[in-house]
């Protein structure tokens, strides 16, 4: 299956045609999609009409820089500042954690949009892509807080997704533009990156996002191409019975497997259930990839769709969230 990014406000006649596609499950909204509440609720409505099945809504709105839908929607702080509280009040910032969580959830679900890939669960030691998107080092924090937020938005009507599998914080690079290769082996991984996945699966996350970095102790291929990190450790060792998506196979270290069918194939033939394609530029080429495979099964991701009522009326009638807002404000947004 795929989920496709799409270009602007409005479909255009060629992403309606796309929709019709057996592959396609799903749209991922970005900031180029986004310019009010009402818009992005009217163009979530019209992928729904367009497409001849059920079709996943997402976006990145994890709070901080990675805030794709900003006027009308709170600004949310990035995940860090909770592992600053952490160190004064611990329960405090695991209870804003949720809230922040909830929040987040329960704003993209009254604009008709599913699902918000939150939260990142990565260790926060460096890493140029991750940086404060990342609640702590530790990952015995990053666990307690993993749990928190899970459940925070499991309240607001929305699936989790742990990412970046099995973790993308202890190495420098940023895979939207270069490769990365951790070398630690794996009794060290699973002592510390694996630690808030174990929790998250546990607290009953739905879906886990894979990383674009190579492990060469644990496997020759980097962790979303690999057979061995999927079925081998995530479901087999983990007990995840879940959705796995790949990362955007249109960041830089996701070409180390080819061309767009070359990764679309490693993705799915190692275990992935979704491909992300996000640059409109790749969905053509994506979609004659798929027509080479079996018809997808597009319905495995109906767990995955909002639950409950969407709307603002309803939620701005709501206290938590006014109450929400006022407990937040005193974090930091991360935007500079």
């Amino acid at each position: 299956m795929l989920v496709i990014g799409i270009s602007g406000h409005e479909l255009a006649a060629r992403e309606r045609e796309w929709l019709q596609h057996s592959s396609v499950a799903g749209v991922i909204l970005f900031s180029r999609n986004f310019a009010s509440r009402a818009q992005v609720a009217e163009l979530t409505a019209a992928i729904r009409e367009a497409a001849p099945r059920p079709q996943l809504v997402c976006v990145d709105q994890e709070g901080g820089r990675v805030q794709r839908f900003r006027e009308g929607f709170h600004a949310l702080p990035s995940l860090d500042g909770f592992g600053r509280l952490h160190a004064s009040d611990p329960e405090a910032a695991l209870q804003l954690a949720r809230e922040h969580a909830w929040l987040m959830a329960s704003e993209v679900r009254a604009t008709g949009v599913d699902l918000s890939f939150a939260p990142v669960v990565d260790l926060g030691r460096g890493n140029l892509a991750i940086g404060n998107r990342a609640f702590h080092a530790d990952p015995a924090i990053v666990a307690a807080f993993t749990r928190a937020y899970v459940a925070g938005m499991h309240e607001a009507g929305m699936a989790a997704t742990l990412k970046h599998f099995p973790g993308h914080g202890s190495v420098l690079e940023d895979t939207h533009f270069d490769d990365a290769t951790d070398p630690r082996p794996m009794d060290e991984l699973r002592a510390n990156d694996l630690v808030p996945f174990v929790a998250g699966i546990a607290a009953g996350a739905d879906a886990v996002m894979m990383g674009h970095v190579k492990y060469p102790a644990v496997a020759p291929e980097k962790a979303g191409y690999s057979p061995l990190w999927i079925n081998g450790i995530l479901r087999g060792e983990m007990g995840f019975r879940g959705v796995v998506f790949s990362d955007d196979i249109g960041m830089a270290a996701a070409e180390s497997a080819g061309g767009v069918k070359s990764r679309i194939d490693a993705h799915l033939d190692a275990g992935c259930d979704v491909v992300l394609v996000c640059a409109p530029a790749l969905v053509e080429d994506s979609l004659l990839a798929m027509d080479a495979r079996p018809v997808s099964n597009t319905a495995a991701i109906s767990a995955l769709l909002g639950r409950g009522p969407a709307g603002w009326d309803g939620l701005l009638a709501d206290p938590r969230h006014d109450g929400a807002i006022a407990r937040l404000a005193g974090l930091d947004t991360g935007v500079a």
